[in-house]
């Protein structure tokens, strides 16, 4: 099983839980329809990796996303995460109303930075992600069709959710192929102070 840094110490998540379709702009660019209900998908521990791969099987797409931890009832440590996709199999799937996880679920697909503690979670809660030192997306709580209680009201009607188990809460516009050799750097700011920060470099 594969442990995620919180704060000084490490936590093992039994499971990760995606939102699709979170931001207007976003459901524009891959020319899909906002969705009448939340669109929620999993990826397993395994998905966990370290390394920012282009390839795997096909060419793969980034998506930076505010990751949130759960614990005792609440969401407690916030992060920038990546999470992989191939786009082509996913829209092959999608075009037969199929299940995503092939395109979303495997291993390494999914990428964090440390988490850090937070007291509360509002609206001015941002992510920011640059490739080779341009911005190329940018997101808050406040851009969100649906806000993280929300989100964790409707995973915990049908799921539960254990202590140490990660809520991606959908990507902002502006997604894209990885190309090797490619200096991510993701951050959480609130109200402009940088909360925690994350490099990696695509292989």
């Amino acid at each position: 099983m594969k442990s995620v840094k919180v704060d000084e110490g490490y936590i093992t998540p039994s499971k990760i839980i995606c939102v699709g379709r979170n931001y207007v702009e976003h459901i524009s660019e891959l020319g899909n329809e906002i969705p009448d209900n939340m669109v929620l998908f999993n990826k397993p521990n395994a998905a966990i990796g370290q390394q920012l791969r282009a390839y795997h099987q096909e060419t793969l797409h980034y998506e930076a996303e505010l990751c949130f931890m759960y614990q005792q009832g609440q969401f407690c440590a916030v992060a920038i995460g990546l999470d992989l996709t191939k786009r082509a199999l996913q829209s092959q799937l999608k075009a037969k109303g199929l299940p995503w996880e092939r395109a979303k679920a495997f291993n390494g697909s999914a990428l964090f930075s440390d988490f850090v503690t937070l007291e509360t979670i509002d609206e001015h809660l941002v992510l920011e992600l640059f490739i080779n030192g341009d911005r190329r997306q940018l997101g808050s709580v406040a851009m969100m069709l649906h806000r993280p209680q929300a989100i964790m009201h409707e995973i915990l009607s049908f799921i539960a959710l254990e202590d140490g188990d990660i809520v991606m809460t959908g990507t902002p516009a502006g997604v894209g192929e990885i190309v090797a050799g490619d200096i991510f750097e993701g951050r959480v700011l609130n109200q402009d102070k940088v909360l925690v920060t994350q490099q990696w470099q695509a292989i």
